[in-house]
C-alpha cells in the first residue's frame, strides 16, 4: 500500500455566512493522481487552498508528508516547499526571465546560492521543454508558455506534492495540450499531484481516482470510469449528463 502523502480530515471553511467546504476529508497516496471535478461554486478549489493554508480552515485538519499544517509550531513557509501549486493564472513577475522567475523561491526560500540556483532552474524549464527560454521575459512568452514556466517554477522545489488550480482554463484551446503534456511526464515520473480542472478527457485517461464535490461535499469518488461511465449518485450523473453534452 502506498504511503499517504495528504491526509485532510472533516475540512470546514467558512466566508462570513456562507460555508464552503462541509467537512471534506480527503487521501491522497504517494504517486497519485487526485482530480477533482464539480460544478462552479462546489468548493474544488477552496479545497486545493487549504491544503496548503492559502486559505485557513474554519475546521479540521491538514497533514502533508507528515506535517501538521494547521500546528501553530509549524513552519509554513518552510511547509510550503513541499506542496506546489499551479494557479488559473500564472503570477510570474513580469520584470524577471523565466529562469529568474523559477530561481526567485530557490534562493529566497530554500537559500541556494545563485549559480545552485540557476543550475536547478535551468533543469526544471528543460523538464517543461523550455530550456531555450530561459532568458525570456513572461511578455515574450505564450499563455501556455507561461504556465510551464509556473509548473517549473513549483517543481524547482522539489515538492512532495502538486496541487493545479484550473491551470489551463486561461489558455487558448490549442495551448492546453503543451501544459497537459507536461501534467502527464510528471504524473510519469511519479508526481504526487491533485488537479482541478475542467479538462475531462485528461481526467478520464490520467487520473487513478475522481472526487466529484458539489455543495462543499464530496459526493462520490472512485476510478475514473466509474465516475464518468457509471456514478451511483443522482447528482453525479446530473453532472456528467451535462457536461457530456457540451
Amino acid at each position: 500500500m502506498a504511503k499517504t502523502i495528504v491526509e485532510a480530515r472533516g475540512l470546514h471553511k467558512h466566508f462570513g455566512a456562507l460555508h464552503v467546504l462541509k467537512g471534506v476529508d480527503l487521501d491522497v497516496a504517494e504517486r497519485e493522481l487526485v482530480f477533482v471535478i464539480g460544478p462552479s461554486g462546489s468548493g474544488k478549489s477552496t479545497l486545493l487552498r487549504c491544503l496548503n493554508r492559502l486559505e485557513e480552515p474554519s475546521a479540521g485538519s491538514v497533514v502533508v508528508d507528515g506535517i501538521d499544517l494547521l500546528d501553530p509550531k509549524t513552519d509554513i513557509n518552510h511547509a510550503r516547499q513541499r506542496i506546489g501549486m499551479v494557479f488559473q493564472s500564472f503570477n510570474l513577475y513580469p520584470h524577471m526571465t523565466a529562469l529568474g522567475n523559477v530561481t526567485l523561491a530557490l534562493r529566497k526560500v530554500a537559500g541556494k546560492s545563485r549559480a545552485e540556483a540557476d543550475a536547478i532552474g535551468r533543469k526544471a524549464l528543460e523538464r517543461v521543454g523550455l530550456a531555450d527560454r530561459a532568458d525570456h521575459t513572461p511578455g515574450q512568452l505564450s499563455g501556455g508558455q507561461q504556465q510551464r514556466v509556473a509548473i517549473a517554477r513549483a517543481i524547482a522545489l522539489e515538492p512532495r506534492v502538486m496541487l493545479f488550480d484550473e491551470p489551463t482554463s486561461a489558455l487558448d484551446p490549442e495551448l492546453v495540450g503543451s501544459v497537459l503534456g507536461v501534467m502527464r511526464d510528471l504524473r510519469a515520473d511519479g508526481m504526487t499531484m491533485v488537479v482541478v480542472s475542467h479538462e475531462m478527457g485528461f481526467a478520464r485517461a490520467a487520473a487513478d481516482r475522481v472526487l466529484f464535490m458539489d455543495h462543499g461535499v464530496v459526493v462520490e469518488e472512485g476510478p475514473p470510469a466509474a465516475i464518468f461511465e457509471n456514478p451511483t449518485q443522482d447528482r453525479t450523473r446530473a453532472f456528467i449528463s451535462q457536461i457530456q453534452r457540451h
